[in-house]
């Protein structure tokens, strides 16, 4: 099969952020006297809407103190962005990718977020179209899938997803999309494989091969 549009999920795929992530939650929850969740749960959540994810994270926190939660939760992260760098090989990939084919981003980012990080490591330029948790539903609903694909008139069975979250994969599902996983972000391999993708991949060189003989 050869695709014509690779839609990239952004943090834990393209960006190594999803540890910060984690410790950010759980700092905020540490500070506002909340149940401090485990690595693993707090890792879980990354690529939901911040919402879904804040909740799921801490099911504790109740709606009053949501924004106060989201207040010290980014007051973290905005510290620690500067930090977080692209995977290795991760610019070459895309660079080499997007003079072939169209990239799309689908991740549960703000577009204020999104936005700033693309400014930031210079990749705005490679990617056709984007879609964020605050603009459509947000992951797992396959709704940014499905518009990224009538924006960019690329049907089903010619787009990608590439993502590091078993929330990336059964969006590509409900889509009807293939798709494939890494598995050096936010979720374990063995959840990944379970999502049934067509290749699981520890890290971006043996991604770029296989989008080199399959893509």
């Amino acid at each position: 099969m050869s695709y014509r549009l690779l839609v990239f999920d952004w943090d834990g795929t393209i960006i190594d952020s999803a540890a910060t992530i984690a410790e950010c939650i759980q700092r905020a929850a540490g500070e506002l006297a909340l149940p401090v969740p485990t690595r693993e749960r707090a890792s879980h959540v990354i690529g939901l809407g911040l919402h879904d994810a804040l909740r799921g994270a801490v099911p504790e926190l109740t709606a009053e103190r949501y924004p106060e939660f989201v207040a010290r939760y980014r007051a973290h992260f905005f510290a620690r962005q500067d930090d977080m760098t692209l995977f290795g090989g991760m610019r070459e990939l895309i660079q080499d990718l997007a003079a072939k084919k169209t990239l799309a981003i689908a991740t549960g980012k703000s577009r204020r977020g999104l936005d700033r990080h693309l400014a930031a490591t210079g990749l705005a330029p490679y990617f056709s179209a984007s879609r964020c948790a605050d603009e459509t539903r947000p992951k797992p609903h396959p709704a940014m899938l499905l518009e990224l694909m009538q924006e960019l008139q690329v049907p089903r069975e010619r787009a990608l997803m590439i993502g590091d979250t078993s929330h990336d994969l059964e969006m590509a599902r409900g889509a009807g999309v293939d798709a494939v996983a890494v598995t050096y972000g936010a979720h374990p391999a063995e959840s990944l494989r379970d999502c049934g993708p067509l290749g699981c991949f520890p890290d971006v060189g043996s991604l770029s091969q296989w989008l080199s003989q399959n893509g």
